[in-house]
């Protein structure tokens, strides 16, 4: 039973990821299910259902198809949409329901893509997954399917901007406060030029430039399968890391222009996992912005015991050895328990015990995260990216509003 959670929900699921990872890049996405998982995606996982047109279907899929399979009736309504629509691509994956079917989902995407001639990916989903594992597929899929192959013949030489990609751009980590934009300005005060984000702001023409590139700097978890297929095809090192704060972002800079020297892969804030003997300040979240929120409180506010405890799977290896992998709503609680500040979701302070054993009390400072309460504290999901976060930080501890 400890997987079970009683008083806290799930992360957004591999569905979702998908669908925001290939929101804006033009291509058809359909889910294969009854309803109930595009529905979830529209109202609580993605902001910007009402503003950005895209395509995301669903299948409609009923009790008899389920049953009875029947799968031409799904093929048949994709080539049908597709040939009207004209997508630069068509996505096919399921949901559980789809899953215990065992829906042929290559074989699916093959006979679409031979009738209306439109690249097709089909992505492997289970819906019990994270949306790191499907934002991952899907990023990774346009990096090694629509990339072309080999060094661009038309690469500009190098001349005194470095060239950079984001990896790992999605409301699900960043929302719409802004962080996408402020990962722009980043690049642009540290003297790189962007060439492609990965994946908002920037259309799928912007994407397949990206063998431009110098260095790929992955910003979340969902970006590294991405650099890693980017690195097979362009040769491209990668530095992972976001820039939250004045000391990450000076930090990461100097990171990404290493990287380009010698062409090492880097990541922020290693060695800063060691513990002092000041007030335990525990940061729950996403691997990525974890430890680069850990660099902005040692970094710019002086912090000296600060742990990451990590709900989700760690691709990026940011974890240290004295930091926690979250694998039940308990564990959550004790490291809840066992700290005097907590950074997390709101819907985390549900877990928050006063009585502690040293008669002490621990102070939880709200930080929402798209990706765990969708849209319930939208509108309280700072613009952390960048030089200067840290004087906000610092307010939120005195329990001022972002």
């Amino acid at each position: 039973m400890r997987e079970v959670r009683v008083k806290t929900p799930n992360y957004a699921c591999d569905l979702s990821g998908i669908c925001s990872a290939l929101y804006e890049l033009g291509g058809l996405i359909v889910m294969h299910d009854a309803s109930g998982c595009n529905s979830t995606f529209a109202t609580h996982d993605e902001p910007r259902w009402y503003d950005v047109d895209s395509m995301v279907y669903i299948s409609g899929l009923t009790e008899y198809d389920a049953v009875l399979g029947n799968d031409d009736a799904y093929i048949d309504d994709v080539v049908e949409i597709a040939l009207e629509r004209h997508p630069r691509f068509v996505a096919v994956f399921g949901s559980p329901v789809a899953l215990l079917m065992g829906t042929d989902f290559r074989g699916v995407a093959r006979i679409i893509e031979r009738r209306c001639g439109i690249p097709t990916f089909w992505f492997k989903t289970s819906g019990m997954e994270s949306y790191i594992a499907g934002a991952s597929q899907a990023l990774a899929g346009v990096a090694s399917r629509l990339c072309p192959d080999g060094v661009p013949d038309t690469r500009p030489a190098r001349g005194d901007r470095l060239r950079v990609n984001l990896l790992g751009v999605t409301p699900l980590d960043f929302s719409v406060a802004g962080n996408a934009e402020a990962l722009v300005r980043f690049c642009d005060e540290s003297g790189f030029e962007l060439v492609s984000s990965w994946a908002m702001g920037d259309t799928l023409d912007d994407l397949l430039r990206a063998g431009e590139a110098d260095v790929n700097l992955v910003v979340s978890s969902l970006g590294l399968a991405c650099a890693e297929v980017l690195a097979e095809k362009y040769g491209t090192p990668h530095v992972v890391g976001c820039p939250i704060g004045t000391s990450a972002s000076d930090e990461l800079a100097r990171l990404v222009r290493e990287t380009t020297a010698d062409g090492r892969t880097r990541t922020l804030g290693s060695g800063s996992d060691k513990r002092g003997s000041g007030r335990l300040v525990t940061v729950i979240g996403e691997a990525v912005f974890a430890a680069s929120l850990r660099q902005c409180l040692v970094g710019d506010l002086g912090e000296d015991n600060v742990r990451i405890a990590c709900p989700l799977v760690d691709p990026c290896h940011m974890l240290g050895p004295d930091d926690v992998s979250l694998t039940s709503e308990e564990d959550a609680a004790r490291v809840i328990r066992e700290s005097d500040l907590v950074i997390a979701d709101p819907l985390y302070e549900v877990l928050l015990d006063s009585d502690r054993s040293d008669g002490a009390g621990t102070t939880f400072v709200r930080f929402p995260h798209e990706a765990f309460s969708g849209r319930m504290f939208r509108d309280g999901i700072p613009c952390f990216v960048g030089r200067g976060f840290e004087e906000p930080l610092l307010r939120s501890f005195a329990g001022a509003a972002w």
